[in-house]
């Protein structure tokens, strides 16, 4: 999976340590589409992003909102 089909959108991140866990909630701000991960506390915050962004391109895909 490539992150290029995401560029020039804006992605809004939010994360939310509950616990051991930190939350992690990323929105595209054109479609209003968000999805939430969870991972380690411990977890480097760009790899969460990373993560974030492949379950957004995934669920994008699935909505037919990019190819």
């Amino acid at each position: 999976m490539s992150m290029d089909l995401l560029k020039g959108r804006e992605v809004i991140f939010e994360f939310f340590p509950v616990g051991n866990i930190v939350r992690v909630s990323a929105m595209d701000t054109q479609s209003l589409t968000e999805i939430t991960i969870q991972g380690p506390a411990g977890t480097g915050e760009g790899i969460l992003k990373r993560n974030a962004l492949k379950r957004l391109e995934y669920v994008l895909k699935k909505k037919g909102l990019i190819s």
